[in-house]
């Protein structure tokens, strides 16, 4: 199919999200520039990403760094339109919060500059998480997008990927001052844990925690009891849909399914026979927050369809971990 509806940049090409992102766009008649981090030691197989329908044609891979950020500039000139899905994910906390708080807000602050360079780029969609809205010490037990985690309080305990909350919960902030500021269009999409298939070889860290289950990982189970869940494919196209619809503004949610660990441990154990769940007795020991459920009110009442349950989420995941040697 020929592109008629411009050039766009997926930044982050290579990860989860954004090589779902990428397969939508060329399918919706993008042509697409993405960049990925300079490969030092070539290892990087890109192949994934250039066999993808449309791809000869419509797709060119650039290399750029957060830590550099006019390193993003050759990608953007002459888009209408940019996806930043990259971001430093450090769940091990390797890296001082300070260091990887800094790069993601600088890294999208100089993505966003090249835009307004541009002249062309009409509008920013940026991937934010639910650790950006769930971290805080709310009573409610649905929380919308007015719902901010609270920084302060994250520094002060230590928790599963911290620096990784912080940092994405400053950029977001950052990234919707700075479209404030300038004129220029920003909206933010706020995924739960996104699950499904993946067309990336590396074992997507929200896959591999939704997966705890069945790959008998004992120490994320605390981050299972009770947890939000969205498609890969829903949020690809949630970007989409927000980056073409005239209205989109700020902050949107995008999360179609919550589950507590016991729910969990049933409904895999009947799924997937083959396989030593842990039983819900088993589970009642296990201890952590029971983070507050997700409204995708506003996403929806824009127009926005959820397309997979919780099913497909599992059942894609499991195949592409079975396909790639992760089961």
């Amino acid at each position: 199919m020929a592109s008629n509806k411009g050039t766009v940049c997926v930044t982050g090409g290579d990860g989860f999200i954004a090589s779902w992102m990428i397969k939508r766009l060329l399918e919706h008649g993008y042509s697409v520039r993405t960049t990925v981090i300079p490969d030092l030691y070539g290892r990087r197989e890109s192949s994934f990403l250039t066999n993808l329908p449309g791809a000869s044609e419509r797709l060119r891979i650039f290399t750029a760094d957060l830590r550099d950020p006019q390193s993003f500039g050759p990608a953007i000139e002459g888009c209408v339109g940019v996806f930043h899905v990259a971001t430093p994910v450090d769940f091990e906390d390797r890296e001082p919060e300070p260091v990887v708080t800094k790069r993601s807000i600088e890294g999208a602050l100089g993505i966003l500059r090249a835009c307004l360079n541009s002249k062309t780029v009409k509008r920013v969609v940026y991937t934010s998480s639910a650790s950006a809205v769930q971290l805080n010490n709310s009573s409610t037990h649905i929380l919308d997008e007015d719902s901010w985690s609270d920084v302060g309080s994250i520094r002060e305990i230590t928790t599963f990927g911290a620096s990784y909350a912080i940092s994405k919960t400053l950029t977001e902030k950052a990234v919707l001052e700075f479209g404030e500021r300038h004129g220029l269009e920003v909206v933010t999409v706020i995924p739960s844990f996104v699950h499904g298939p993946f067309i990336c070889p590396k074992f997507a860290a929200s896959v591999r925690t939704s997966l705890a289950l069945v790959l008998g990982n004992e120490n994320e189970y605390y981050v299972l009891l009770n947890v939000s869940f969205v498609h890969v494919d829903d949020v690809a196209r949630a970007h989409i849909f927000l980056f073409e619809h005239p209205d989109a503004k700020g902050r949107h949610i995008c999360s179609s399914a919550t589950m507590t660990i016991e729910e969990m441990s049933k409904f895999l154990s009947e799924r997937y026979p083959e396989f030593q769940i842990p039983s819900s007795d088993s589970l009642k020991e296990v201890k952590g927050p029971r983070f507050s459920g997700l409204s995708s009110r506003k996403l929806l009442d824009a127009g926005f369809e959820y397309k997979y349950g919780i099913e497909d989420m599992f059942d894609g995941a499991i195949q592409s971990c079975k396909e790639k040697g992760y089961l």
